[in-house]
């Protein structure tokens, strides 16, 4: 991998990491969805800022996914941009107080080893 595509790699891990984190600071805001809410809470979802936030970090990402497609095996890609479970849970265990167990500290030890097998050649 190139620099210019390590490069595309590390914006759309970075962007949609963003994009978990805005949307799921919009969910809190929103709140819980009922039968009763439902409706409201779709129409809200276009009014609240971290979610249209979330929307758009998510569309950058997908931008700078598809032009790293453009460069690379997918069977590269893929694996790589797995790297936003890792970014995730770090946002949710800082920012949102979430328990890191053994079982998921395992888990991105396991993602994070997968994607030097599979990056390398």
């Amino acid at each position: 991998m190139t620099i210019q595509e390590f490069g595309l790699l590390v914006i759309s891990i970075i962007t949609s990491s963003f994009g978990q984190f805005f949307l799921k600071l919009g969910a809190l805001q929103l709140g819980q969805v009922t039968a009763a809410n439902a409706l409201g809470h779709i129409v809200n979802i276009a009014t609240t800022p971290a979610l249209v936030a979330g929307l758009t970090a998510y569309g950058l990402g997908a931008i700078s996914y598809i032009l790293l497609l453009t460069r690379v095996k997918l069977s590269v890609a893929a694996p790589s941009a797995s790297l936003i479970y890792l970014v995730s849970v770090l946002i949710g265990v800082f920012f949102f107080q979430e328990s890191l167990s053994i079982g998921r500290l395992i888990g991105i030890g396991l993602i994070m080893g997968g994607v030097v097998l599979v990056t390398t050649r």
